[in-house]
């Protein structure tokens, strides 16, 4: 079978290795492209090809379908322009090509906008953390100055972001100078930032939030439409180096279900949910495996291989998770190739 994954995130040579280990050697091809010739992911591909980095949403999609047939693709795995191309399944089916969305067009659009997720989740769901979103500094000040007599501390973070880009725990105690140079991350002066707010009277939807103090979960997934196939969860400590351990939470395993269930979701994907004052609250799902994917599947469970094995109708043996076991990862220096 010959795979496809487009432009996506460098942590997918762990995907890459995880499918290679399910299944005879030879009997899947995985080819990648991207737009940088010395793309790290094209060290785990069995082939590399350049993608056009100019192209409008059409001209992208086009030219998908146009690789798919001149490489003889015949399930397209896509990264980039994901959303995009589950709305256009039927072109890739025309040419006897299989897509694997991890939903449909319009849950990926829902997911992709943590406001409008947020709002629409209910709670028999799953709960996530107390929030209001605001676009300007009045509204910002009317959600600091109503959460806060529920919340002790608040955090922000812009509705549309990847990789937890722009999260910033409000800080009413420090100014940004004492910040730097103690070294604080991820924090920002609470008064600085309304007077930023003046010179933008409209500004990108932002989350005012309280702020969940407490561990944080991965979940890396592997579903069918909307069927739980197998779930582990990474819970990260709260040391630095303290590495993650493969926990078995119920109360998160039960909301995992559920909204798989819920979202129909499919495919290889992410759930990560934190703790707060209250208890456990679902964070995000990244319709998409995760950068600590290969730490999750050295709990016995090759989650790449069950994602295939669904595709092509194959069973699979459910299989025995290691909890409690204390996992990393560690940096390997490798020399670059470029794509042909």
């Amino acid at each position: 079978m010959r795979i496809w994954f487009n432009l996506t995130f460098s942590t997918i040579h762990a995907v890459f290795r995880n499918l290679r280990q399910s299944v005879p050697a030879g009997e899947i091809t995985l080819i990648c492209t991207h737009t940088h010739a010395h793309a790290a992911a094209f060290l785990a591909a069995d082939e590399s090809y350049l993608e056009p980095a100019d192209l409008n949403e059409q001209e992208y999609l086009e030219w998908c379908v146009a690789f798919c047939r001149q490489r003889n693709i015949q399930l397209f795995w896509p990264g980039k322009a994901a959303t995009l191309i589950a709305k256009h399944h039927f072109l890739f089916q025309a040419i006897g090509v299989q897509v694997l969305s991890v939903a449909d067009f319009d849950t990926l659009s829902l997911l992709h906008d943590k406001a409008d997720f947020y709002t629409a989740l209910t709670a028999d769901v799953a709960q996530t953390m107390d929030f209001i979103a605001v676009n300007n500094r009045d509204g910002f000040d009317n959600a600091v100055a109503k959460l806060s007599v529920k919340h002790l501390t608040l955090c922000v973070k812009p509705a549309v972001s990847v990789f937890g880009l722009g999260f910033r725990v409000l800080d009413t105690q420090r100014d940004s100078i004492s910040q730097l140079l103690n070294g604080v991350e991820y924090q920002i002066p609470l008064q600085e930032l309304r007077e930023g707010m003046i010179n933008t009277p409209e500004f990108a939807t932002l989350l005012v939030m309280e702020h969940l103090g407490g561990p944080e979960w991965s979940v890396d997934c592997a579903g069918r439409h909307g069927e739980l196939l197998c779930a582990v969860q990474r819970k990260k400590s709260q040391l630095p180096g303290g590495g993650q351990t493969i926990d078995n939470h119920a109360g998160i395993a039960i909301m995992v279900n559920r909204l798989t269930e819920h979202y129909r979701l499919n495919g290889l994907f992410n759930i990560q949910f934190k703790e707060g004052v209250h208890g456990v609250r679902l964070l995000e799902i990244n319709p998409r495996p995760s950068g600590g994917f290969g730490m999750a599947c050295l709990s016995g469970a090759n989650l790449a291989q069950i994602a295939l094995r669904s595709i092509k109708g194959e069973a699979f043996k459910q299989p025995t998770i290691r909890y409690g076991l204390k996992v990393t990862e560690i940096n390997t220096p490798v020399a670059m190739q470029e794509a042909l």
